[in-house]
């Protein structure tokens, strides 16, 4: 299902020149996997900010590896609440489990302009049983996507407002500095603190407050969209727990 404002980019980005093949954290395709993703790949996807192109409790015929921009997963309450579980940058893998259980659990929504690859569903049994490398790689990306829901539930459950707050921020930059995305320790975040309290299960007031107080201790400086990294060791004090990335780590 195509969206109204979600597209197919009329142009696709020949797998050989992905810009993600650049960044030094992915791993490299053998030739053999190379040859297959360009065929797994059908299309891309281009969908606007605020766009939701996965919606719970739909069953997609499609997965999608993000080519560029951010997005993030969400579940919405009967009376509207919003819980973001996590965000999405550019090599991850979204649509997954709508691809290979019954229905989608949660939406996901475009942060800023997106542009995905489309994989179909219906090829992840080829992928599963004759590159037995890549089907790894799809297993390690959502044992890895738990690994970040663990943490995500360990900070809504034991973490304080403070040492939330810095958790996340330290997370989110981390993987953005993996992707390249940071230049002198500072990086466009294109989320609101909107964003960050429905992540963390606080009030838009608390969270405020809390981002002010963690702002004073010096670590960081947020003003619009552009967030700087000023201590590192110190937003790791506070969060109480580091951000461990992983080099050679794979996508599709």
């Amino acid at each position: 299902m195509i969206l109204g404002n979600a597209r197919p980019n009329g142009h696709i980005t020949p797998c050989e020149e992905c810009p993600l093949r650049r960044v030094p954290c992915l791993r490299e395709f053998s030739p053999e996997e190379l040859e297959f993703v360009k065929r797994f790949k059908i299309d891309e996807l281009h969908v606007e900010p605020g766009a939701s192109f996965l919606t719970e409790g739909t069953r997609s015929e499609h997965l999608y590896t993000i080519l560029e921009g951010w997005a993030f997963r969400y579940k919405v309450l009967d009376d509207g609440r919003r819980q973001i579980l996590n965000f999405a940058l550019p090599a991850d893998m979204v649509g997954l489990q709508g691809a290979v259980m019954e229905e989608m659990e949660h939406s996901v929504e475009a942060l800023t302009p997106l542009t995905l690859c489309i994989l179909p569903r219906r090829r992840l049994y080829e992928l599963y049983s004759q590159y037995p490398t890549l089907a790894f790689d799809i297993t390690w990306l959502a044992a890895r996507e738990e690994k970040m829901l663990e943490e995500h539930l360990v900070s809504i459950g034991r973490r304080s407002a403070l040492e939330r707050v810095a958790y996340v921020l330290l997370h989110v930059y981390g993987r953005a500095k993996e992707l390249g995305m940071v230049r002198d320790n500072v990086v466009a975040f294109p989320f609101t603190q909107q964003h960050l309290s429905d992540a963390l299960g606080l009030s838009l007031v608390h969270t405020n407050k809390t981002l002010k107080r963690l702002i004073a201790t010096k670590a960081i400086r947020w003003q619009g969209r552009q967030f700087e990294m000023l201590n590192g060791a110190v937003l790791d004090q506070i969060a109480g727990s580091g951000y461990s990335g992983q080099k050679n780590r794979p996508f599709i």
